[in-house]
């Protein structure tokens, strides 16, 4: 059987230059690709170059604007305790040193409206006077709060407080020592600045402490 002569083979390495289907032209030969380029040096003073963090997404939360909170309450100042002065006198000098201590009081420029005067023994006169109109226009001078006012030992827990109280521990010993052990804490209690205390320094100790 004859054999028939195989087609030439064309080697890869044997082509000639290729021909673009289109144009028909020779394809340029292609350039060399220059490689990546040095980071430049950062500048003085300046960060190098940093790579940009992703957004970040935030919640209404965290865009409040913060408000200043409510201001804390103040602190409720201290009870101030009362300065408490003792004028030795007998029970029946004590309503004249209370009298004298009224005087001294104004004339130091107290107003008469802040002193309370209270007796543990015979009312003051005043008191004695302005009761015999009745009980309402004698607390009603009280209320006005305009004037020096006298009471009673038995009416303190009715009296409001003043600034200065003068209490005169006037009567008998016996009889108004009971009346003085009482009257004298009370007195304390509406006195928010000073207590004057007429009377005698040892019964009045017993009562008050020997503080005073």
């Amino acid at each position: 059987m004859p054999l028939i002569p195989e087609e030439p083979q064309i080697h890869e390495s044997a082509q000639g230059p290729r021909v673009s289907p289109a144009t028909g032209r020779t394809a340029p030969t292609p350039r060399p690709v220059p490689g990546p380029r040095p980071a430049a040096p950062p500048r003085p003073g300046r960060p190098g170059p940093v790579r940009p963090m992703p957004p970040v997404q935030r919640t209404p939360r965290d865009t409040a604007v913060a408000k200043p909170g409510p201001a804390a309450p103040a602190a409720p100042a201290a009870p101030s305790t009362p300065t408490i002065q003792l004028i030795p006198a007998s029970a029946e000098g004590a309503l004249d040193a209370a009298e004298e201590a009224v005087d001294l009081l104004l004339d130091s420029g107290r107003a008469p409206g802040e002193v309370l005067v209270i007796t543990t023994g015979e009312p003051h006169p005043w008191a004695a006077h302005e009761l015999s109109f009745g009980e309402a226009a004698y607390w009603a001078q009280h209320d006005a709060g305009d004037d020096v006012f006298y009471a009673d030992a038995s009416a303190v827990g009715r009296a409001a407080s003043r600034p200065v109280v003068v209490v005169a521990v006037n009567g008998g010993l016996d009889a108004t020592a009971a009346t003085a052990a009482t009257a004298l804490p009370l007195a304390l209690g509406r006195a928010g600045a000073l207590l004057i205390v007429c009377g005698d320094p040892q019964q009045i100790n017993s009562v008050l402490g020997a503080g005073v």
